[in-house]
């Protein structure tokens, strides 16, 4: 397994392991509880995360004809 693919754990620690601690209604994030700010904001550093996975990747800096 490549390094790389070792940030992949990243977002499932952040989702799963950080909602124990992010459990709670107040402070309201853009008017949002919390807890849901934190899901919309993993899942957003989730694609990001994915991205940057897909371009440190050497299979995809192969020229494709």
């Amino acid at each position: 397994m490549k390094p790389v693919y070792l940030l992949a754990v990243v977002p499932f620690l952040g989702i799963l392991g950080g909602i124990v601690f992010a459990n709670r209604v107040e402070p309201y994030v853009f008017g949002l509880p919390f807890i849901l700010f934190w899901i919309v904001l993993w899942v957003i550093l989730t694609s990001a995360i994915m991205a940057i996975i897909y371009r440190l990747d050497p299979a995809n800096r192969e020229e494709r004809q």
